[in-house]
């Protein structure tokens, strides 16, 4: 894919495409790693962390309310993925 630099003060910048925007979840103010070798330049979108319920639900204090029933109640989104 060949992209222009455009000046942007005293920087030269280009954009990133739609498609890397949207297949990473990035957004204004997203930070991604930059790896130069020589010539070469690769733009690395962090990976998100996957949490299960149960891992957060063990690092909650002790002493909280919970709902009656809490723990039987059915995985409803990605919790278990």
């Amino acid at each position: 894919m060949l992209q222009t630099l455009r000046r942007a003060g005293g920087s030269l910048v280009m954009t990133v495409p739609k498609a890397f925007i949207e297949q990473n979840g990035l957004g204004e103010g997203s930070q991604v790693e930059l790896h130069l070798l020589g010539k070469t330049m690769t733009v690395e979108a962090p990976t998100r962390p996957r949490y299960k319920l149960a891992d957060l639900m063990a690092e909650m204090p002790e002493g909280l309310p919970l709902a009656e029933g809490w723990d039987e109640m059915p995985s409803i989104g990605l919790e278990n993925g």
